[in-house]
């Protein structure tokens, strides 16, 4: 069965992820998005209401699940026994990124490989980032172009 895990921190969910989830899904049996909690970071929205923006979002797609997991990704797809890191890439910038720690995930899993898949974002979505969304939201501005409907608060 091929299930990959898309990490991130989804703060907020964008139409970019939407955007990345929704084409990789015929190439998958199961998509595992997977929030990831860092301690040191402060998020606009809890966990809760991460996970609930979404399940909201893909309610109609049977073959995504929703979790969240604290420390290493691999240690994570391990846990759950996957092979395949999904991952979006907007720009070269965050291509550099990237490409680094998928080679570094690459050498911590020797024994079992873990392979990322990189999608580009498509063209009309490239812009959009949950920060730039979250400036938005703080400034009371119109945010909700750039969100999937059940992130509009």
């Amino acid at each position: 069965m091929r299930v990959a895990v898309f990490p991130g921190s989804f703060d907020p969910i964008t139409l970019g992820h939407f955007d990345i989830v929704e084409r990789a899904y015929p190439l998958f049996d199961k998509i595992i998005i997977a929030i990831g909690q860092n301690s040191q970071k402060k998020y606009m929205f809890s966990l809760e209401q991460r996970m609930e923006f979404i399940r909201k979002t893909f309610k109609d797609f049977p073959n995504i699940e929703v979790d969240h997991f604290e420390g290493l990704t691999i240690d994570y797809c391990h846990s759950k026994n996957v092979n395949f890191i999904l991952r979006g890439l907007r720009n070269p910038a965050d291509f550099e990124f990237e490409k680094a720690i998928a080679q570094t995930n690459r050498e911590l899993t020797r024994e079992n490989k873990i392979e990322t898949i990189f999608l580009l974002t498509s063209s009309g979505k490239s812009f959009i980032s949950s920060s730039i969304v979250r400036e938005i939201i703080s400034f009371k501005g119109n945010y909700e172009l750039l969100v999937p409907d059940a992130v509009r608060v």
